[in-house]
C-alpha cells in the first residue's frame, strides 16, 4: 500500500480505473435504477438465425458468411506473408505459422502412433480446421461486429411473420373445413393478428427518420418504443394501420413510471431493429454444422482409405454375428452422427453465448465491463478451435485402425 501511495503513476492508473468503474456503475443499466443510465444503450436484437446482408442472383448472402469469408481469405494472406520470402533462419510471420506447423505435425505424429509423419496425412485438414475456426472466434470480437448495420423497419419486421400468420389461416381454415378467404381478407385477418400477438414488442428508436442511423447514448432499454407506439393496432381502417407501418416512425412515447414525459422528444424518430453487417461466424448453427460434417465426411475417407471400403464398413454392417453385433453395428452408425452433432453444438454453444456474455456486460458497465471478458473470450476461441482440431484428429485415427486387427492382437 505504501508503495502504491509514492509511486504517483501507479497511483494515478488506481484513481483513474477507480473512477473509470465509478462512471460505468452510473452509466450504465445498474445505475438507471437510481437516476443514471447516462451512458447506457438498449441490448441489441439477439436472435439464433443468422441475418441478411445483401442478396447475390437467388442466394441471400448473410452476415455469417461474410465473417467465415473474410476469417477464409485472412488465412489465405497470412500464408502469402509468411511464405513469399521464404529464409533458411525464419523471423517475424514465418517463425510464427512454421512453429505452429510445427506443434500440429509433432502432435499428429503422436496421435496416430508415434512414427514420424505417421499422421502427415491428417495434418492439412486438422491445421485448416484450427487455423479457420481460431480467426473465425477471434474476428468476432472485434468493435463494430453485431452492433454496425442497416435498419430493419418496423414494416419489414410485421412482414416477416405476416406470411408466417397468413400460412397459419390457411392451414387452420383447411383443418376445420372452412372456405378459404379472399386474398384481401386474408391479408387483414392476418395483419391484425400479427399485430396483436406482438402488440408489446420492443424497437429500438433512431435519431432522424432514415434507412441508417445512431442510438444516442443514455438510451437504455425503457426507450425503446413498443409496436402499439408506433402504430394503432385497434384503428379500424386499416389503410391507416399500413400507412403507419410503411412510415416506421413513434407517435407516442415510451412511458415510464417515474417520468411520464422523459422520452417525449423520441416522437417522429424511426424505429426499427439494427441487422448487423457482420457477425461471428461460429455463432450461426450453419457454419459449424459444415464445419462439423466436412470433418466427419474427412474421417470416413481416411477410415476407408485404411482399411478399405469392406473392412471398414465392416463395422457398421454386422448382421452375419448375431443380433448382439447387429445392435453393436448400429451404435456405431449412430456414434458418427452424434460425433457431428457433439462437433456442432460445442463450437457453437461457446461462442454463442460469449457473444450474449459480451452483450450483456457491454450494456451493465459500459466503458469497462467488456474489457476483461473480451480477453476470456479470446482465451475460449482459441481453446475451442484447438479442441475441434484435435477431434477431429482423434476421430481420424481411430477411424483408421482395423477393429479385427484390434482384437485378433487382444487374442494373443
Amino acid at each position: 500500500m505504501g508503495r502504491l501511495i509514492s509511486n504517483p503513476k501507479i497511483l494515478a492508473l488506481a484513481i483513474i480505473g477507480f473512477a473509470a468503474l465509478l462512471i460505468s456503475l452510473a452509466g450504465g443499466a445498474l445505475g438507471s435504477a437510481f437516476g443514471g443510465g447516462f451512458l447506457g444503450g438498449p441490448i441489441p436484437h439477439i436472435q439464433l438465425p443468422a441475418e441478411k446482408v445483401f442478396r447475390v442472383a437467388s442466394y441471400d448472402v448473410v452476415n455469417t458468411s461474410v465473417m467465415f469469408w473474410a476469417a477464409g481469405l485472412l488465412l489465405v494472406l497470412i500464408a502469402w506473408l509468411a511464405t513469399r520470402r521464404m529464409k533458411e533462419v525464419p523471423t517475424g510471420l514465418q517463425n510464427l505459422v512454421e512453429t505452429i506447423v510445427e506443434f500440429f505435425d509433432g502432435t499428429a505424429d503422436s496421435v496416430a502412433g508415434g512414427a514420424r509423419h505417421a499422421g502427415r496425412r491428417f495434418l492439412p485438414l486438422v491445421l485448416v480446421i484450427f487455423l479457420v475456426v481460431l480467426i473465425a472466434n477471434w474476428l468476432g470480437t472485434l468493435p463494430g461486429v453485431g452492433t454496425i448495420g442497416r435498419i430493419e423497419p418496423v414494416e419489414e419486421w410485421v412482414n416477416h411473420r405476416l406470411h408466417d400468420e397468413e400460412a397459419a389461416i390457411k392451414q387452420s381454415r383447411k383443418d376445420q373445413g372452412l372456405p378459404l378467404l379472399g386474398d384481401a381478407d386474408l391479408h387483414e385477418t392476418a395483419l391484425r393478428e400479427t399485430l396483436s400477438k406482438n402488440a408489446s414488442e420492443k424497437f429500438v428508436v433512431f435519431s432522424g427518420d432514415g434507412l441508417f442511423g445512431i442510438v444516442p447514448i443514455g438510451r437504455g432499454e425503457d426507450a425503446k418504443a413498443s409496436l402499439r407506439d408506433i402504430v394503432d393496432i385497434d384503428d379500424p381502417d386499416i389503410h391507416r394501420v399500413e400507412d403507419d407501418l410503411h412510415a416506421g416512425l413513434v407517435k407516442r412515447p415510451p412511458v415510464t413510471e417515474n417520468d411520464p414525459d422523459k422520452y417525449a422528444s423520441l416522437v417522429g424518430n424511426r424505429a426499427g431493429i439494427i441487422v448487423p453487417f457482420f457477425r461471428g461466424a461460429s455463432t450461426d448453427l450453419n457454419t459449424t454444422l459444415a464445419i462439423a460434417i466436412v470433418a466427419m465426411v474427412a474421417v470416413q475417407i481416411w477410415g476407408i482409405r485404411s482399411l478399405g471400403f469392406r473392412h471398414y464398413s465392416g463395422k457398421f454392417i454386422i448382421l452375419n454375428r448375431g443380433p448382439i453385433n447387429a445392435f453393436v453395428g448400429f451404435l456405431e452408425a449412430f456414434g458418427e452422427i452424434a460425433r457431428t452433432i457433439s462437433f456442432t453444438f460445442r463450437l457453437f454453444g461457446n461462442m454463442f453465448a460469449g457473444e450474449i456474455l459480451l452483450i450483456v456486460m457491454a450494456f451493465l458497465l459500459p466503458l469497462i465491463g467488456i474489457i476483461p471478458f473480451l480477453g476470456l473470450e479470446l482465451f475460449v476461441g482459441l481453446i475451442q478451435a484447438f479442441i475441434f482440431a484435435m477431434l477431429t484428429l482423434v476421430f481420424g485415427v481411430m477411424a483408421s485402425i482395423g477393429h479385427g486387427d484390434e482384437e485378433h492382437s487382444a487374442s494373443h
